[in-house]
């Protein structure tokens, strides 16, 4: 009699493994289609030059993807001092907390940037909901969701207290708000839309979704705090 026994699931570093390599396949793919303009900007930038790389989308781009191995490494140490001292969770609350910073500031720099006239041109507010959305574009859309993406993502991961959907879609849209009152009173030549907030709190939401599997296991764990040493019997 021959025994048939069910295939068991892959080893979970065996999918680890896949998932990195498709990251990195991603990555690699992502590169190839921007190369382009990546490198008009790469002499400027590292020149250290301000105009043409940190007041451009590419440079800022650029800059954001050679810090990325600066990040790791940060990501390392601040890993291996949490687990020196037993606290619980190391990596993953060094990785929420470094992806966090490393995939807003970007972002946020981006969305600083001043329009062709700053100081010039009138500043401009449009509190009428949906109606900037048809001039945003896909590309407009796309970009506003991503703002406040990793804020969405990682913050819960980091911090259980917002381990909540609608916490991260209030703390997105607060944000958000700043961001739009800081591009009126600072006078960059850009429009303070109320539709920027939404679209950008929407993707601090929809981020914060995807990310769900990892901060509800989390939310019970403590934040930072050592894990308590044996008491020694007897």
């Amino acid at each position: 009699m021959s025994h048939h026994t069910p295939s068991s699931a892959p080893p979970r570093h065996i999918r680890r493994i896949v998932l990195l390599g498709l990251s990195v396949l991603g990555l690699a793919g992502a590169l190839f289609v921007v190369r382009r303009p990546l490198m008009m900007s790469a002499p400027r930038c590292m020149s250290g030059r301000w105009h043409g790389c940190y007041d451009t989308f590419n440079g800022v781009v650029l800059m954001t993807l050679v810090a990325l191995p600066l990040s790791v490494l940060v990501v390392w140490a601040l890993a291996h001092r949490r687990r020196a001292v037993g606290v619980a969770s190391p990596w993953r609350m060094s990785l929420a907390e470094v992806g966090l910073v490393h995939g807003t500031v970007p972002f946020l720099w981006l969305t600083m940037m001043p329009g062709g006239s700053p100081g010039v041109a009138p500043r401009r507010v449009s509190l009428i909901p949906l109606r900037d959305l048809v001039t945003m574009g896909t590309g407009g859309i796309v970009g506003n969701l991503l703002v406040f993406a990793a804020l969405g993502f990682f913050a819960p991961i980091r911090f259980p207290a917002l381990a909540s959907v609608t916490r991260v879609l209030a703390l997105g849209a607060a944000c958000s708000v700043l961001v739009e009152v800081a591009q009126y009173v600072l006078w960059l030549d850009r429009v303070s839309s109320v539709d920027d907030v939404l679209v950008n709190a929407t993707g601090a939401a929809l981020a914060a979704l995807a990310s769900r599997r990892w901060w509800r296991t989390g939310a019970q764990a403590p934040s930072d705090r050592p894990r308590p040493a044996p008491v020694p019997a007897g």
